[in-house]
């Protein structure tokens, strides 16, 4: 499912909200419109998908960690 312009505002508002940061930002994919990029301070940092199933709607925030991006033990 395609993402809205009012899904898109409404998913930078919560995603800034939850966690108090203004810096975030959404932008849709041309190429795969079932989701959208997330951004902090106009890095890359995750994609929210979209899912209707049932006549209810679902946004998954997937966010993927490198292990050579972790601090040391």
């Amino acid at each position: 499912m395609e993402f809205t312009p009012d899904e898109l505002i409404r998913v930078q508002a919560y995603m800034r909200s939850t966690f108090s940061n203004d810096n975030i930002a959404v932008r849709p994919r041309s190429q795969t419109p079932d989701s959208i990029e997330i951004l902090l301070n106009g890095e890359f940092i995750g994609l929210v998908y979209k899912n209707v199933e049932d006549g209810e709607t679902s946004y998954d925030f997937n966010m993927s960690i490198l292990d050579i991006d972790l601090p040391a033990a």
